[in-house]
Order: structure tokens, then C-alpha cells, then sequence
């Protein structure tokens, strides 16, 4: 008689290597039963490209792989856990230990239950009501284009708080005063600030990111008008908006409303929109400082 249980437990997954080397970097997830599956992963390689010449690896790049590194963990973390729910019904958590940090990497696998938010109506959606002109509204807080720095900042805070992830990133984006952002589930909320001619930095644009697949706990959505941006074939979405009078342009797949400071992206081959974009219109933004 085969104990249907301990086959199952031979096939799940139990440890994952994750591994940088000169020509790329790939990972090994190895079962129960100790059968192995490699994956090569995109990444640069863990030697500094010189062209043939002599040049030594400059003082960053050490920590451009530990940056690869951690985006990679948690790139095969969500891989696995979604490959194991469709097949196990249940969610991998890899526990990431250093074997020569940054670029050799063990996890321990652990199986638990799958999460609530993976079945409709089990969890409520995270949404943001965006409002050409004036800014978002979110559950329990408002980010308009008055906002000041500092406060943008604070409900970026209380949103890794509520949400029950890592604190708003810094980071340096080209034609901005500040950049932050701020994991909700799987997506990202980013909001960019500028200093208007009064001397004061205030909220100047709001950006949000999903990509394809489920969407982790809790969902991150975007309304304008009722349509959820980022849920419905982008075809839908841009018919729906031009149904309501909004003029469309369309250059490549971007989709711009240029009168409500809208824009909408949309990658490759993808059948929906992964980012949106709302900044004052064009029209408003001398208004704001006022």
C-alpha cells in the first residue's frame, strides 16, 4: 500500500541554493526525496565585465550583487510558493541563510497554510481611489498633491505598518526631490515630491505597480471612475475611459490621459496595465502652489 502522504511530502520542496556565478546566477530546488530542479535566473554575473582589459571590480559592485541577490531571493520565493499552492495547495516559506554572502545562498523550506487572500472575497483589496487634479484617496488616509513632504512620508509609513511591510525605500529617481516607496502585497505604491517655486516639497506624483499573477495580501488596486485599472485587459480599460470622455493617446503601450495627468503602462506582451501613474495635470500644476 503507498502512503499517499509521505509521496506527497517526498515531492514537496525542502531546499532551495541559490547561486551567482560569472555567467549568470540559477537556483536548485531540492525535494523531500532529494531529487533536484535548476533554474537559470536572469541576473548579471558575479564578475566585473571589463571588455579584455585589466580593470579591477570597482568599490560598488559587491554591493550591485548583494542588490541582485535579494531581488532574486524574493523573486524565487514567490516563484515557489506559487508553484506549491497550485500543486500542494499550500504556500512555500524559504528561510535565506548566507553561504558565501552575497552570491551563494541556502533556504529552508517550510509548508504552511495556504494564504486567505489567495481566494476571492476571503480578504478585502487595498484600494486607491485616484482624483485627477487632486491626488488618491486610500482606506483611511488621503495623498493629494497639497500634501507636504514629511506627511507623504508618514502615511507612507503607516501603510508598511497596516500592511505588514518592510518601511518606505529611498531612492534616487532623476527630476524628483525625493522617491519613496512602499511594498502592498505583491505591488508597490511610490510617491515622488517636488518643491514648488513657494520653496515648499510637496506631492507630485503617485505611482503604482503590479505585476502579472496573484497579487499577495492584501491586493493592490487602482480606481479612476469606478474601473480598476490594473485588473481588467487594458483593451477594457481604454475603451471604458474613452466611453467616459476621457481623450486617449496611445503611443506604443503607454496610455496617457493628458488632461487628468494619467498614465497608464503596459509591458511587452501583457494583456493588462502593471503601473499607473497620476501627476497634477499639466494645467494645475502652477495652480497647487498657490
Amino acid at each position: 500500500m503507498v502512503d499517499e502522504g509521505a509521496a506527497e511530502q517526498d515531492r514537496a520542496p525542502a531546499r532551495v541554493l541559490l547561486q551567482g556565478e560569472p555567467d549568470g546566477w540559477h537556483c536548485v530546488v531540492v525535494d523531500g526525496a532529494g531529487g533536484e530542479r535548476r533554474s537559470d535566473l536572469p541576473g548579471a554575473g558575479t564578475r566585473w565585465s571589463t571588455g579584455g582589459r585589466a580593470d579591477p571590480e570597482p568599490p560598488w559592485w559587491r554591493r550591485r550583487l548583494a542588490e541582485t541577490a535579494e531581488g532574486l531571493r524574493e523573486s524565487v520565493g514567490q516563484r515557489l510558493t506559487d508553484a506549491t499552492f497550485r500543486e500542494f495547495g499550500a504556500e512555500a516559506v524559504i528561510t535565506w541563510f548566507a553561504v558565501d554572502e552575497p552570491v551563494a545562498w541556502e533556504g529552508l523550506v517550510t509548508l504552511k497554510e495556504a494564504d486567505p487572500a489567495r481566494f476571492p472575497g476571503r480578504v478585502a483589496p487595498f484600494v486607491i481611489t485616484l482624483e485627477p487634479g487632486r491626488g488618491a484617496l486610500l482606506p483611511q488616509a488621503n495623498l493629494l498633491f497639497s500634501t507636504h513632504a514629511p506627511d507623504a512620508w508618514t502615511t507612507l509609513t503607516t501603510i508598511a505598518e497596516r500592511c505588514g511591510t518592510p518601511p518606505p525605500k529611498s531612492s534616487f529617481l532623476c527630476g524628483w526631490a525625493d522617491h519613496r516607496s512602499v511594498r502592498v502585497g505583491r505591488g508597490t505604491l511610490a510617491l515622488s515630491t517636488d518643491r514648488g517655486e513657494d520653496g515648499v516639497e510637496r506631492l507630485a506624483e503617485i505611482c503604482g505597480t503590479r505585476a502579472p499573477g496573484w497579487s499577495g495580501n492584501p491586493e493592490l488596486r487602482f480606481r479612476l471612475d469606478g474601473i480598476d485599472l490594473l485588473d481588467q485587459p487594458a483593451g477594457d480599460v481604454t475603451a471604458l475611459l474613452r466611453e467616459l470622455g476621457h481623450e486617449i493617446v496611445t503611443r506604443g503601450r503607454t496610455v496617457r490621459l493628458a488632461a487628468s495627468g494619467l498614465t497608464l503602462y503596459r509591458p511587452g506582451e501583457a494583456d493588462r496595465f502593471t503601473a499607473v501613474s497620476l501627476q497634477p495635470p499639466a494645467a494645475l500644476g502652477a495652480l497647487r502652489i498657490l
